[in-house]
């Protein structure tokens, strides 16, 4: 009697403890369920009108800055608090130097980047996702107004252009067979072209056009763009993973592409559309 009392003891137990196995198992399911209806904690944020981080330098004109006031501003400050307005999510900016920038986003210190990041090598594209571009760069050819020879690349043929030597612009003019010389950087590249020392300048189009923004009586212009296959564009750059918000985003940014707020930024800040390939 005694030996069936026992048997009856442990076949309960194990009953019970399966039971109590299954019930955690469903648990655990509809907590893993929840998770995947409810999204990431930032597309929460977005969905319930939070506030989202966003790592920029703040110290890198005209793109993120701060302004005579002290007032972070810039490029691409300004296009994020534009995709935050039409998300309509507060967004608040967590200032870094470019070297952490990336890590800062690994450690989730913040959500995004807004930086001028183009993700062009494979390791980063690989890890991050990037939004649509909302800037896009190239290599332009800097000369005086007056000058009429540059009416194709390949007219940059036995030209003298002021380059830095570690600069991948020179490299790209020695392409088009121009004779290199040598420079420290831009500015001193620009004053060598102004006074006749050298007939050009190679540099990025954003940052010529900031030139010209800012010394529209510089007698220089743009006279060469690199074609839209040779261009980059920078756009909002995530950890990989949150394709439900990069989706959000890109539609903010179409939005804005097409009401033409990116372009009017892209005047105020540059004197020119940068928003759009071209």
């Amino acid at each position: 009697m005694k030996r069936r009392t026992l048997l009856a003891f442990a076949a309960s137990t194990v009953l019970l403890t399966a039971c109590g196995q299954s019930t955690t198992n469903e648990a655990d399911t509809t907590a893993t369920d929840n998770a995947a209806t409810s999204g990431s904690d930032l597309l929460q944020r977005i969905n319930n009108g939070g506030t989202i981080n966003v790592g920029t330098e703040g110290t890198y004109p005209p793109f993120t800055y701060h302004d005579e006031s002290g007032k972070l501003t810039g490029y691409d400050v300004e296009v994020t608090r534009a995709v935050a307005d039409k998300l309509g999510v507060d967004v608040e900016f967590k200032e870094t130097q470019w070297d952490a920038m990336l890590a800062g986003l690994d450690s989730k210190r913040f959500d995004m980047v807004a930086n001028q990041v183009a993700l062009t090598t494979p390791e980063r594209q690989a890890k991050y996702d990037k939004t649509t571009a909302y800037s896009w760069s190239g290599a332009v050819a800097l000369a005086p107004k007056d000058d009429s020879r540059f009416s194709a690349w390949d007219n940059l043929k036995g030209l003298r252009t002021a380059q830095s030597l570690s600069s991948n612009y020179g490299e790209l003019a020695e392409k088009y067979g121009a004779e290199i010389v040598p420079v420290d950087g831009m500015a001193q590249a620009i004053q060598l072209v102004k006074q006749g020392r050298a007939d050009f300048t190679m540099n990025d189009n954003l940052a010529v056009l900031d030139y010209l923004k800012k010394f529209p009586d510089s007698g220089l212009e743009i006279k060469l763009t690199a074609p839209a296959s040779e261009q980059t564009g920078s756009g909002i750059v995530l950890l990989k993973g949150d394709d439900a918000v990069v989706t959000k985003l890109n539609e903010a940014i179409a939005e804005l592409q097409a009401d033409g707020t990116f372009t009017k930024l892209s005047e105020e800040f540059f004197g020119a559309d940068v928003s759009q390939q071209k």
